[in-house]
Formats: C-alpha cells, structure tokens, sequence
C-alpha cells in the first residue's frame, strides 16, 4: 500500500490548470507548427500564423492561450494499492481548480446551478471522472474546456444497421453543424459503443489521447484516416474562412454496446485542444 496526501493532488492540480491554460501539449503545438507549412490556402495559413503569434505573446506574457479559460475536467486513474491520507480526495481536487483559478487569474466561468447561474467565483467545481487501475501510481490528467467548441458535440443514438457508415455520417454532421463555431483547426474526439453516457465519456477521454497516436484497431485506424481527410476536405478552414486544415486530428475510441444500439459521441474540441498529464 502506497500512502498518497491529498495536499499533493491539490498542489499537482493548480499548477495544471495554470499551466493548461497558458502552453499547448507538446503534440498540439507540433502538430499546429505542421499546419502552417501545409495549409494550401493563403488566408488560411495567415490565420494559422496569428495563431501562432497568439500562442507565443500568452507564453511570453504569462497570460491564458484563451480567454474562455474553460471548466475543468480532470480524469483520475488511480492505482488500486494507493491509500489517500489528509482529507477527502474530491475536496482536494476542487481546491487544486479553485487555487489554480484564483492564483493564476483565469476567468471563472462555472455557474453553481444550469437555470439559477449564479457564478461560484472560483471555477468549481470540476467535471471529475474516477477509474481504478492496476498498481499504486496515481495518474492525474486536467483538461480545461471551453463552450464554443463545446456546444457543438454531439450525440447520436444509432440503429446498429446504421453501421460503419452511419458512423461516418454522424461525425461529418457535427463538424459540419459546427463550422466555424468551434474555432477551427479542431480535433475531434469520437466514442462509438457502450451506453449514451459511456461513448459521450469516450469521446471527451479521445480528445487528450496525443494526435500523433493512431487507434491500435486496423478498422478504426482506417476510420480515424478517413475521416480526418473527409473533415479537412469540407473546406471549413482556420477560423471557419475556408482552407485544407479544418481539423489537425481525429482520436476514436470504442467499447462493447447492446445488440439493438449504435450510441456515437463526438466531442469536439478547438485548436488549443488543452490538457496536461502528470503522474505521482
């Protein structure tokens, strides 16, 4: 048995939030940098170049990549032979939001009920979600997120004779459907399977996979190739203004479902497409 203290989530969670909000992850910053060299249109790659202006003066000037700072979103796998000691781990996981959200002065945008909406001023509480896993190791993985992109997911309750086609189809809508709404470049996460809850929890979870990783299912790497090409030729664009990169990743996962059901989620996300993992 390993003895985590919850001080130290709540540590290890500010300095993510903070960090979140003002780097990209490795992957998105060099899949963006690979944008610029091949987006075909020139008001496209113009866009794509402010883009990377925006992202230099946050780093430089220590202010959020966004000023939609998001709400956050934590997944938690933790070890089964882990013991937390010093208080109760979801309290110390909101106080990690609220002391990244205060201290680093991003903007709280989370309301304490959907119809009252009264701001609780201090961005929680957080959308967590909990797995045990093997080991004593505690994986900790933030990831902000904004309503513009996330207004624009979708899910869609399919017959199973829809099939891989109805799949295709329901993915093409929602970008489509979203435009430039989602502020585009985008990546998009897909669930395919499980219940209405569980492929909508994929498709979320999708979004954090690194956009340079390729599903290891050969059909659903075929599908995340496809549709990434069929996205891109839609003519969207940066910031909706037409182009050839319209999305800068496709992450689809997948999960065993009921006989009479096809549940699709698609999550999708803009291109600051923000998360930080950390182990402890």
């Amino acid at each position: 048995m390993r003895v985590v203290k919850v001080s130290d989530i709540t540590q290890n969670i500010k300095e993510m939030c903070i960090e979140a909000n003002h780097f990209l992850s490795e992957d998105m910053d060099k899949v963006l940098l690979d944008a610029v060299e091949e987006e075909k249109s020139m008001l496209g790659r113009q866009i794509l170049c402010q883009l990377q202006d925006n992202l230099k003066v946050a780093g430089e000037d220590k202010i959020p990549i966004c000023q939609d700072t998001g709400m956050a979103v934590i997944f938690m796998e933790i070890g089964q032979d882990v013991h937390f000691e010093g208080g109760f781990l979801e309290d110390a996981v909101n106080e990690g939001v609220r002391q990244g959200y205060t201290e680093g002065y991003l903007r709280k945008s989370v309301v304490s009920d959907p119809i009252i909406r009264e701001n609780t001023r201090d961005n929680t509480p957080a959308v967590i979600h909990y797995e045990m896993v093997p080991g004593d190791q505690v994986k900790i993985t933030v990831a902000p997120k904004g309503f513009g992109s996330e207004n624009m997911s979708r899910v869609y309750m399919l017959k199973p004779a829809d099939g891989i086609e109805g799949v295709k189809d329901a993915i093409l809508t929602a970008v489509k459907e979203a435009g430039p709404n989602a502020c585009p470049p985008m990546v998009v996460g897909v669930g395919i399977g499980g219940t209405f809850e569980k492929c909508a929890l994929m498709a979320k979870r999708a979004l954090t996979r690194p956009v340079n990783r390729r599903s290891e299912i050969p059909y659903v790497q075929e599908l995340e190739k496809e549709m990434f090409a069929k996205i891109n030729q839609t003519g969207i664009g940066p910031g909706g203004l037409g182009g050839t990169t319209t999305v800068l990743a496709v992450n689809i996962d997948t999960y065993p479902t009921h006989i009479a059901g096809l549940p699709v989620a698609v999550n999708i996300c803009c291109h600051v497409n923000r998360h930080v993992v950390r182990m402890l």
